[in-house]
């Protein structure tokens, strides 16, 4: 078990639970991303991109806009397996993170600042400042992260899309595209799967 995902692994009983638990080798070359709607003691978005043959991962309150310039909150939390980006279910309710999780968006993205550097994404990472172009089913184009100096041990980012061609202030994903991409299903039809 990669050191990487040790967070991941010890919240977790995958003898409970459904997810992955991250033994199975993911496709590392692929800079995927997905963003997962997440119905657990709070609806939220969980936005992950590929980095460094993990899922680096942050909780999006209120979901990814679409409107240049529009910030919104991104809690960074742990790192997830590569083969988390296909799980889609139900997370019983006495594990970390219960409720329900769907494929909400899924893709590829490039970096936008790579100069030919493959490492670009986890320097990025670690000086507090990602920009990428999502190709998605949902989303496109330029978007960034940006961490926030705060004083608590929350590490807090703003997701913000950026102004290009693909920025739309009157499209609203998160309410007008509401199910998976994955599946075609609903929270709701997920949840009535998985009893």
């Amino acid at each position: 078990m990669s050191k990487k995902l040790s967070e991941y692994t010890k919240k977790r009983d995958f003898r409970k639970t459904g997810e992955p638990s991250g033994k199975a080798a993911g496709d590392h070359n692929r800079p995927l991303f997905v963003i997962q709607k997440h119905d657990a003691s709070t609806l939220h978005y969980d936005f992950r991109l590929s980095i460094g043959g993990v899922l680096k991962s942050w909780a999006v309150p209120k979901g990814p806009s679409t409107a240049a310039g529009e910030k919104r909150l991104a809690v960074r939390t742990e790192d997830h397996p590569l083969d988390y980006a296909d799980f889609e279910g139900v997370i019983p309710e006495d594990q970390y993170g219960g409720g329900v999780v769907m494929v909400w968006d899924r893709g590829t993205f490039s970096p936008l600042e790579d100069d030919g550097d493959k490492d670009a994404m986890a320097r990025q990472l670690k000086d507090g400042k990602l920009t990428f172009c999502l190709k998605g089913e949902k989303l496109q184009g330029g978007y960034s992260l940006v961490r926030m100096n705060t004083e608590d041990d929350n590490e807090n980012w703003l997701l913000i899309k950026m102004d290009d061609d693909k920025a739309d202030a009157r499209r609203n994903p998160v309410s007008t595209e509401p199910d998976s991409v994955l599946s075609g299903r609903s929270l709701k039809d997920i949840a009535r799967d998985d009893e």
